[in-house]
């Protein structure tokens, strides 16, 4: 398990817990049990951009600090 703003590029995994705004996230389509899929981090706190059901999605990296991921193991090769 490791935070949403931890995951490698490309890997995936699901959505086990959330410990930010759930509002937020709900309106970006992040819940519990969703695949999400790291596109990329920008450097010096910058956004997070995700793939959840086929659309990215990009957040602070305070809010993805919050979001933790069970990840499959796929890396690279995920979703």
């Amino acid at each position: 398990m490791k935070r949403l703003s931890e995951l490698e590029y490309g890997e995936s995994g699901f959505v086990r817990e959330i410990r930010a705004s759930q509002h937020e996230l709900n309106c970006l389509g992040i819940r519990r049990k969703k695949q999400v899929k790291m596109v990329t981090r920008q450097p010096i706190k910058g956004p997070v951009v995700v793939v959840v059901d086929d659309m990215e999605v990009a957040m602070g990296l305070e809010i993805a600090e919050g979001v933790i991921i069970e990840t499959d193991g796929r890396g690279r090769t995920g979703v």
